[in-house]
């Protein structure tokens, strides 16, 4: 049993290597897949094309509607100028002494309405690199500032939001975006306070060194103050339209899950489970609807060339993204069949006989190895999540806490040095690791014991 161990071990490993050098996610996948279930002794091909491609598949399948929406809808906000409207308007209503707040609002405003992170780091940077250089703050801590801003609370702990990290364990646990309410603003306003007073401190400590903004930066972004943008209120229209669109297809009168009779369903489309696909449905009409209000907001900017060259990148990027968590999952899936995976599964949930403990380690370590929170959120609910489910239930606790702490507890690890958005986010803002990755780090932290505190307290206290 110890070679099957360590075939798993080293499988993951190489992941996290090759990963963290660069190698494509998609290629590199079914390599060290194929290589743990070579080492383990387990047929080779059947596991390759009876259980890696069908998990891959599964996830493309019930996944791929909410990339390529997400995608499309944060491009067209890019596109007609909203996001850089946005950004704006909080620069300038909190002005240059608060630009530390700002810049986190601003984030946070834009990742809670839908638009997704990389198109938000596209527009908050240029306008944070201006008001920092203004403010005297150094610019080696806007990553960490985007990170606490798009990252955490409004991409996973808050209620509602739209983010995939919020949605997967719906599938999961037949819950809905809006679960465990309360515990989610509590531990999303913590991770708020504890971030923004750490890199407060940060930045008074730096300005009384007087470091400044620093000269001799990379990608240093040029905006003309002359440049005219769309009105605010006009700007926030199609977020508006997904948060609350969101909310009355889920929790209302108006829900998806009232749209078709179950009979129906369970006989013609083979639906057996409503509520594992309510939030999913939910989320599209929503998507659909703020794409269409993105569109009509500043149709004057959209020229076909325009619309028809961003329409490629958010399909292009989409498509890379849901492949890449998808072979992450692929991997996940025939790892949990090799004779190995009973021991580490054992040493895992050994850590703790209570399932919302150990779902945060569990979820935590693996978003952490894959570096990304979606990816290692999949890996460990497709592979423990019924166990999950199965115990809570048995001691009569609310799946509603298992979403919560699932969510929470994927983004935290995740933003490890090999994370593909640790790794943009510095790229795009033209630093280093050296340079800003340790108040990143600092951040990721904090985010990870907040999520196992909840887990812990919740222990107590349902």
């Amino acid at each position: 049993m110890f070679i099957e161990v360590i075939a798993i071990l080293i499988s993951l490993g190489l992941l996290i290597f090759l990963a963290y050098r660069g190698f494509p996610v998609i290629v590199i996948a079914p390599i060290v897949t194929l290589l743990a279930v070579a080492l383990s002794g387990v047929a080779l091909l059947p596991s390759y094309t009876e259980v890696y491609m069908p998990n891959l598949a599964n996830y493309i399948k019930t996944w791929f509607p909410i990339f390529i929406l997400g995608a499309v809808f944060g491009k067209l906000m890019e596109l007609n100028g909203a996001t850089t409207a946005i950004a704006k308007k909080i620069m300038d209503i909190f002005g240059i002494k608060r630009a530390l707040l700002a810049t986190i609002l601003a984030c946070s405003i834009l990742t809670y309405g839908g638009v997704s992170l990389f198109v938000v780091v596209f527009a908050v940077y240029p306008f944070a690199a201006a008001v920092f250089r203004e403010a005297g703050i150094p610019k080696r801590f806007i990553p960490a500032v985007i990170v606490l801003g798009g990252c955490t609370y409004t991409m996973d702990a808050f209620p509602g939001t739209p983010q995939i990290q919020n949605i997967i364990p719906t599938n999961y646990f037949g819950t809905d975006a809006y679960a465990a309410p309360i515990t989610g603003l509590v531990a999303g306003s913590v991770i708020f306070l504890l971030g923004y007073l750490w890199l407060s401190r940060r930045v008074n400590k730096a300005n009384l060194a007087g470091e400044g903004y620093g000269e001799g930066h990379t990608n240093e972004p040029v905006i003309n103050p002359n440049e005219k943008v769309i009105n605010f209120w006009l700007a926030i229209i199609p977020l508006v339209v997904v948060v609350v669109l969101n909310f009355v297809f889920t929790k209302t009168s108006f829900a998806v899950s009232h749209w078709y009779a179950p009979e129906l369903l369970q006989e013609t489309f083979n639906v057996q489970n409503l509520s594992s696909l309510s939030s999913t449905w939910a989320l599209i009409v929503a998507l659909v609807v703020g794409i269409i209000a993105a569109l009509f907001i500043n149709i004057k900017s959209f020229t076909p060339s325009k619309l028809s060259s961003g329409l490629t990148l958010a399909a292009s990027g989409s498509l890379l993204a849901v492949f890449n968590v998808a072979s992450e999952v692929g991997f996940g899936n025939v790892v949990k069949t090799l004779p190995g995976f009973e021991v580490i599964r054992n040493a895992i949930t050994g850590v703790s006989s209570h399932p919302l403990i150990s779902e945060s380690i569990a979820v935590n370590v693996l978003a952490g190895v894959v570096g990304s929170a979606s990816g290692g959120m999949s890996i460990a609910l497709e592979v423990m999540g019924q166990h999950y489910l199965d115990l809570a239930n048995s001691m009569g606790i609310d799946p509603e806490f298992l979403h919560r702490v699932a969510s929470m507890s994927a983004g935290g690890l995740d933003s490890l040095p090999h994370s593909g958005a640790t790794i943009t986010i510095l790229a795009i803002c033209g630093l280093t690791h050296r340079q800003s990755y340790g108040d990143i780090f600092v951040i990721t932290i904090m985010k990870a014991l907040v999520a196992f505190g909840t887990a812990v307290i919740l222990s107590f206290i349902v």
